[in-house]
């Protein structure tokens, strides 16, 4: 397969396609819904600064079958698909997030009518899951020290919403018991 360079997208060619064009598109998420489209993605939408509907594609009797949108400048397209399919944790929409009120602003909206699990997972009241998760995360699982790390993971693991003062706690502590309240 090609090596692809963040601003250098592969041909078709490259990629085994038969015609040999430029690749035009990037992969979207497509959300399959049943009959909630419209509603939740004017729900995403109103949670993401600069989000917008792109464009609706009405159906019988002017009933909205699909629509195009950008969340924070990522475009997704949705259909109301029917009961056929469902959402599953399995695929979820990860979200990184600089500041405890990021996450906090995030976590609120976003389990309104949905359920909050663990380490920074949620389901929307729509289905669709989502990780809402501190940048500073990646760093801290990584770190050389083992120890500390491993603190960091079990502090993460008691945690519903993530919570980056806990978890730098937990970076810099020798021992420590860590719990949330699930938030």
């Amino acid at each position: 397969m090609a090596k692809v360079e963040p601003d250098n997208r592969p041909s078709r060619q490259e990629l085994g396609t038969p015609h040999g064009e430029d690749i035009v598109e990037t992969i979207r998420p497509f959300l399959w819904f049943d009959g909630k489209a419209q509603e939740a993605v004017d729900f995403y939408v109103s949670i993401f600064p600069g989000s917008k509907i792109l464009e609706t594609v009405s159906g019988p009797e002017g009933s909205v079958v699909g629509l195009t949108f950008q969340l924070l400048d990522r475009t997704f397209m949705a259909l109301n698909g029917g009961p056929h399919f469902t959402f599953t944790p399995a695929i979820s929409m990860f979200v990184p997030c600089q500041t405890q009120d990021e996450i906090d602003t995030l976590w609120v909206k976003l389990t309104e009518g949905g359920t909050a699990q663990q380490c920074g997972w949620l389901t929307d009241r729509y289905g669709v899951s989502w990780q809402i998760v501190p940048t500073i995360l990646g760093d801290l699982l990584k770190d050389q020290d083992r120890q500390r790390a491993n603190r960091v993971f079990k502090a993460m693991m008691a945690m519903r919403k993530l919570d980056i003062a806990l978890l730098q706690n937990a970076h810099g502590q020798d021992e420590a018991v860590f719990s949330q309240d699930g938030g």
